[in-house]
């Protein structure tokens, strides 16, 4: 595949990460390991050789399968942060319905209160 190619790839999902932070529809904090990994492919389409003296670095011998190891554990790495941030959304969840349901009662026991003021002063 042509280098042009891989540019433009690179090019346009930045270009989407910004136009979804700026519609509301993703965050900055969220969209930071985006840029990232789109700044990589960027520099990795300008300097396509880049990643056989990476992997020289490492002792590997087929540059490809090192590209793939970093974008396999990229993804392992937002994977966990998403599982660890459901989790905590979860812990939330829970203590709101919890809240909520408190609140539930309390306003039950104040109608009544009322109601069996209102029905002693009749």
């Amino acid at each position: 595949m042509n280098r042009k190619y891989f540019l433009l790839i690179a090019i346009l999902s930045t270009i989407y990460i910004i136009r979804e932070v700026r519609k509301k529809r993703f965050s900055i904090k969220e969209s930071f390991w985006w840029m990232v990994a789109s700044l990589i492919m960027l520099i990795l389409a300008i300097f396509p050789y880049s990643i056989d003296k990476i992997a020289k670095l490492f002792g590997v011998e087929y540059p490809p399968s090192l590209l793939f190891v970093f974008c396999i554990l990229f993804l392992i790495f937002m994977n966990f942060k998403n599982s660890k941030r459901i989790s905590e959304q979860q812990i939330k969840l829970i203590e709101l319905a919890q809240q909520t349901t408190i609140l539930k009662e309390q306003v039950k026991d104040e109608s009544k209160k009322t109601q069996q003021k209102n029905n002693s002063n009749i």
